[in-house]
């Protein structure tokens, strides 16, 4: 699996009522094989995800995609991957908000 395929994803493996009443936007810039810029958008019980940086985000987060893989596939701690600077979130208080519902955690 890589980062793409996992951000990709997101819209098939987050049923409607998990997101229902939540609005965010995240920025995902991911470098290196398997990455790339990523919108995910969860709005009106949808979740949304496009290739690019589009609209205003409540949180980016900056990563190679080889360290994103492994914190979703639980081999990174996600709290050692940010003070190690291998994870970059600009608002950790949002990305907790989500971490678990998008599978980061």
């Amino acid at each position: 699996m890589t980062a793409k395929e996992f951000l990709m994803s997101l819209p098939e493996r987050l049923h409607p009522s998990a997101v229902e009443g939540l609005e965010t936007r995240f920025h995902f810039d991911l470098e290196g094989d398997g990455g790339g810029q990523f919108t995910v958008h969860l709005a009106d019980g949808q979740t949304k995800v496009e290739e690019g940086l589009k609209g205003e985000p409540k949180c980016t987060v900056r990563s190679t995609a080889e360290n994103f893989v492994q914190l979703v596939k639980g081999e990174l701690n996600p709290m050692m991957a940010i003070m190690m600077g291998k994870v970059k979130i600009s608002n950790p208080g949002e990305m907790t908000k989500f971490a678990k519902l998008l599978g980061l955690m």
